[in-house]
């Protein structure tokens, strides 16, 4: 039995690392990672700052390879185990389905505490820091800002032209400065500037050396020589200072302080003049609803992070029976299958996404539905395969 046991759970593990593997790399091409490839395809960076970023993306795809990796394991195991009647060979020595995929179901649970780790934490900490990475990476090819050989009018109330750019190394710089969006203040003529970017708090800073400045005005134009200026330009006017993560970039923790400070600064003021017992209650069903407003985004992300944890759980309950009852060799049948049942699970986290702002539809309360779905049907086949029914 243990001899069984063991050369089961081998064969699931080594199903599961292939295909959370196969499944990390499809959704790592598909996605942020996009934006960096090209960079190295152009050699505008290393390969260790790629090997870098897909570092800190696998930890988020993981959210969902894991789950996917396991329900498709079970599917093809079983498959071919029911499909080679070694089951039918394990169950005339006697032992029971429930005896034998017993450490599979322990190890799908080991996997939801994996998944909780996973998704609560390390995850979004990681979406962070690859948010930041993007931003360094912005700020090291400042040809993304001003790039050369051609004008540039992306800047409020400012034109520019730059001849050559290495890296903010500028040279043959031109800075038209508008007055009234139209008119031109003045020029800044200057054969070399110095680009610096601070993304952290999204500001740029150019420095000019050995330039001229020229300020038109009404009948004449004033020319002086300087051997060094500056201008400070704010790359993102409402993102002043460090930028906070968004919503579905916090951690569990994060989350969970949110909702507790909208709690807290969502109460409803102490009305300072004389209403009606029904002035104030309609006030109070008003403010209530605002109040929901703001805080059922939070609520849903802190239940989606909770809930994809068990993921792994249902998957493994529903593929166990659902490999055995289709008992095929062929992996792209159970792929094929596991495409389906994953399409299912998580089309009812998109309803409760697209409906987070809708507090009146309990939208933190859908991402539920398809874990108890899932393992409520994954049970009954189970039973039922045990039974002898499979």
């Amino acid at each position: 039995m243990k001899t069984l046991h063991l050369y089961l759970t081998r064969q699931i593990v080594a199903s599961l690392l292939m295909t959370v593997m196969v499944f990390t790399f499809v959704l790592l091409l598909g996605n942020a990672l996009k934006e960096i490839l090209p960079l190295l395809v152009s050699g505008q960076v290393n390969f260790g700052v790629v090997a870098q970023a897909v570092g800190l993306l696998v930890p988020f795809v993981w959210v969902f390879a894991l789950p996917m990796g396991m329900l498709t394991a079970t599917l093809l195991i079983f498959g071919r185990f029911s499909a080679d009647q070694e089951l039918t060979a394990v169950r005339a020595s006697g032992i029971s389905l429930l005896s034998l995929v017993s450490p599979i179901l322990l190890l799908s649970l080991f996997l939801c505490g994996v998944s909780a780790l996973v998704n609560m934490y390390v995850g979004p900490a990681c979406r962070v820091a690859y948010n930041n990475l993007r931003l360094k990476l912005r700020a090291e090819f400042s040809t993304a800002y001003l790039p050369e050989g051609r004008f540039i009018k992306d800047f409020h109330g400012f034109i520019f032209y730059v001849g050559k750019n290495r890296g903010g190394d500028l040279r043959d710089v031109m800075v038209f400065a508008l007055k009234n969006e139209t008119n031109v203040d003045y020029t800044i003529l200057a054969p070399r500037a110095k680009m610096d970017l601070d993304m952290p708090h999204r500001q740029m800073k150019l420095t000019f050396f050995d330039g001229k400045q020229t300020t038109l005005s009404e009948g004449h134009d004033r020319m002086s020589n300087f051997s060094e200026a500056q201008l400070l330009f704010d790359l993102e006017q409402e993102s002043k200072g460090p930028a906070r993560p968004k919503i579905d970039d916090m951690t569990f923790t994060q989350l969970w302080a949110e909702a507790a400070d909208l709690e807290r600064t969502t109460k409803l003021p102490i009305s300072s003049g004389a209403v009606s017992r029904e002035q104030r209650q309609a006030r109070e069903k008003e403010w209530e609803r605002e109040r929901k407003k703001l805080l059922t985004p939070v609520l849903f992300h802190l239940h989606r992070q909770v809930a994809f944890s068990f993921a792994c759980f249902g998957f493994t309950l529903v593929g166990i029976p659902l490999g055995i009852r289709v008992h095929r060799r062929e992996t792209n049948v159970g792929i094929a299958i596991a495409l389906l049942l994953v399409a299912v699970y998580y089309s009812f986290v998109l309803v409760g996404q697209s409906l987070n702002t809708r507090p009146e539809y309990f939208p933190y309360f859908i991402v539920w539905a398809p874990n108890f779905l899932f393992q409520a049907i994954g049970a009954v086949l189970l039973w039922r395969g045990n039974q002898g029914g499979g």
